[in-house]
């Protein structure tokens, strides 16, 4: 039996076409594990990330990625530069953005009951994880990045400088006030963690240079309130 997209999603872009239907009808993005032949979208395939990273492939479809490209992320991405999902087409970003459940809607949480292998998963995830939505979805495009290691042997990538920022919170453009919102609530994580690396190495100047990049990163706020 097909199953057919949900009616309140927008349509497809082409590359999405081509993508599996779930049984509720959502599209099951490329990087999604699957278990027992169902889509676990919680979790995302570690050979795929493989494959993204080098084959220069998008995280959401799976096809070959241009020159430009688009990191899907939180603001406390942008003021890191940090991203441990690898980037996608323009369109194939947007669209997540828009229609993503967990993108589009700033009071869901993320589930974890009945996840397989939590632990193993919380363990693997690259870097440090703020455990939250943001309420907004950042659509960082830029001509560059790079792996590098977080320190536990993971990778992580950092993203170039961008050649476009847009912002997106509940299937529409954000607001400046919901970008600023959700800086203001994310921001004293990474501030606890710089603080911490300066009382472990005080040569570090981590809380100085979270503050040059917060300053730099501010420009890449939406300029309008309404």
């Amino acid at each position: 039996m097909t199953v057919r997209l949900r009616p309140e999603l927008g349509a497809l872009p082409s590359r999405l076409q081509r993508l599996p239907i779930d049984a509720r009808g959502y599209p099951v993005p490329w990087f999604v594990a699957w278990e027992d032949g169902r889509p676990e979208f919680r979790a995302m395939d570690p050979n795929k990330f493989r494959r993204a990273v080098r084959d220069r492939l998008c995280w959401v479809c799976g096809d070959q990625l241009g020159r430009y490209v688009t990191f899907v992320a939180g603001p406390m991405c942008g003021i890191n530069r940090t991203s441990s999902e690898p980037p996608c087409h323009g369109d194939c970003a947007e669209w997540s953005a828009r229609n993503c459940p967990f993108l589009s809607r700033p009071r869901m949480v993320r589930r974890e009951d009945g996840l397989p292998n939590l632990d193993a998963l919380r363990d693997n995830v690259a870097g440090i994880m703020l455990d939250r939505n943001p309420g907004v979805a950042m659509l960082w495009t830029t001509r560059a990045y790079r792996v590098f290691n977080d320190g536990r042997g993971n990778p992580l990538l950092r993203m170039g400088d961008p050649t476009r920022v847009e912002w997106f919170a509940e299937g529409r453009r954000a607001t400046r006030d919901e970008v600023e919102t959700s800086i203001t609530s994310g921001l004293p994580f990474l501030l606890d963690v710089a603080e911490q690396q300066d009382r472990d190495d005080p040569r570090a100047q981590a809380v100085a240079e979270l503050h040059r990049k917060y300053q730099a990163f501010e420009q890449w706020v939406p300029v309008l309130a309404t």
